[in-house]
C-alpha cells in the first residue's frame, strides 16, 4: 500500500482548518462560562428542592462537559498526528505512513460528528426520544420488515453509545413483531432520530416465499420526544379510558394467568398507547402515560407549528407513495432517503445501523430550509 505523504499533509492541513473553524462556531467560551454558573448552582444547598429543575440542569451539565471534553481530545489528537507525519516523513517509513492515515480517518469522523452536533439546535433535540414501529399490511413480511428495522435502530443506538429500553413488543404470527415501542437516551438522541419519522419500504427475494418471489413490505416509523417531568401535560381521567388484558406471546406462564398489559386511549385525540413487556400492570400503565404524554407534548408542538395533524395523519397510510426510504435489496442493492435524494450502496452496514449518512442529510437540508 503506497501513500503519498504530500496528500497526508493536505488532509491533515484540512482538518487543522475545520477544528478551527469550528471553534468559533461552537462559542467556546461561552459554553465554558454556563458550566462554571452551574457548577455554582449545583453546589447551593437548596439545589434538590426542585428536583425536575435539577435533573434538567445536571443534564445540560453533562452535554457541556462532553462536548468540552471532545473538543480537548479532538485538538491534542490532531497535534499528535502532525508531530507522527513529521516523524514519518523524516524516517521515510511506509508503516508509519499507514498509521498516520488510520488515525487521520478516526480523527476525520469525530471531527464530522462534533460538526453535525452544531445541526442539533431545535427546541427538543437535546431532549431523549422515544420510537414506535408499526408493521404495514402484508403478514408476515411486514411484521420481518418492522423487527429489521427494530434492530437497526438498536444497533444505532448502540454505535453512539445510547441507552435503550423496550416498552412494548408484540410478537407477529410466525415471525418479526407486529409493533413495538422503545426508548432511546442519550446526549441529543431525539435530535438525531427525529429523521426516521415516516414510512420504511423494502423491495427483496422474501424468505417466506418458497416460490422466490420479490415482495415490497412497508412499516411505520414514530419518533417523538420524551416530555420533560416539568412539561405540563393536561391528562384528565374523563379523557382517558384505560383497558387491561393478558399479555400474548412468548413469556411462559405468566402471559396466561394475569391481565398485566395496559391500553391507554386517549379519547379527544384518539391516541391509543399498548404496554404489556413488563410483568406488573402498574409498571406497564408507568410505562403506557410516559409514551401517552410524550405523544401528546409532540402534537401540541405541531399544532403551534400549525400542522395539528401530522403525527396521526401520518399513521393512515402505510403504504405505496408515502414511504421516507426505499432500501432496495432486489435486483439491485440500494437505500435512498426520497427527501434527501442521499443514496448508500452498502445496505449491509445501513441495516447494522450505520444511519450516520442519512440522519446527516436530513439535518442539513433542514437546516438550509
Amino acid at each position: 500500500m503506497l501513500i503519498n505523504p504530500a496528500d497526508l499533509k493536505n488532509r491533515l492541513s484540512t482538518l487543522s482548518q475545520r477544528y478551527s473553524q469550528l471553534r468559533g462556531r461552537l462559542d467556546l467560551e461561552k459554553k465554558k462560562a454556563r458550566l462554571a454558573e452551574i457548577e455554582v448552582l449545583a453546589a447551593k444547598p437548596d439545589f434538590w428542592q426542585n428536583s425536575s429543575q435539577s435533573s434538567q440542569i445536571l443534564k445540560e451539565r453533562g452535554a457541556l462537559t462532553h462536548l468540552l471534553t471532545v473538543w480537548q481530545e479532538q485538538g491534542k489528537k490532531i497535534e499528535d498526528l502532525e508531530v507522527l507525519l513529521e516523524l514519518a516523513q523524516e524516517e521515510t517509513d511506509e508503516q508509519a505512513f499507514v498509521d498516520v492515515l488510520t488515525d487521520l480517518k478516526v480523527q476525520e469522523r469525530a471531527l464530522q460528528q462534533l460538526e453535525l452536533e452544531m445541526l442539533l439546535g431545535g427546541e427538543d433535540d437535546d431532549k431523549d426520544a422515544i420510537i414506535t414501529i408499526h408493521a404495514g399490511a402484508g403478514g408476515t413480511e411486514a411484521q420481518d420488515w418492522a423487527e429489521m428495522l427494530l434492530r437497526m435502530y438498536l444497533r444505532f443506538a448502540e454505535r453512539q453509545g445510547f441507552r435503550t429500553e423496550i416498552y412494548d413488543l408484540l410478537p407477529g404470527d410466525e415471525a418479526g413483531v407486529k409493533s413495538s415501542t422503545f426508548a432511546v437516551s442519550g446526549p441529543h438522541a431525539y435530535g438525531y432520530l427525529k429523521s426516521e419519522s415516516g414510512i420504511h419500504r423494502l423491495v427483496r427475494i422474501s424468505p417466506f416465499d418458497a416460490s422466490g418471489r420479490r415482495h415490497t413490505s412497508f412499516a411505520a416509523v414514530f419518533v417523538y420526544p420524551e416530555a420533560d417531568e416539568d412539561i405540563q401535560i393536561d391528562l384528565q381521567e374523563k379523557d382517558l379510558r384505560i383497558d387491561t388484558f393478558r399479555a400474548s406471546g412468548a413469556g411462559g406462564q405468566h402471559v396466561n394467568k394475569t391481565s398485566s398489559a395496559v391500553r391507554l386511549t386517549h379519547i379527544p385525540t384518539g391516541i391509543v398507547v399498548s404496554m404489556q413487556n413488563e410483568r406488573s400492570q402498574h409498571r406497564n400503565r408507568e410505562l403506557a402515560m410516559r409514551v401517552l404524554k410524550s405523544r401528546l407534548y409532540e402534537l401540541e408542538k405541531s399544532k403551534r407549528q400549525e400542522k395539528a395533524q401530522v403525527v396521526l395523519d401520518a399513521q393512515k397510510d402505510i403504504a405505496w407513495g408515502s414511504q421516507i426510504r426505499s432500501y432496495v435489496l432486489q435486483p439491485y442493492r440500494l437505500i435512498k432517503d426520497h427527501r434527501t435524494k442521499h443514496e448508500e450502496g452498502n445496505v449491509e452496514a445501513v441495516l447494522d445501523g450505520d444511519l450516520d449518512a442519512f440522519i446527516e442529510a436530513y439535518l442539513l437540508s433542514t437546516a438550509v430550509s
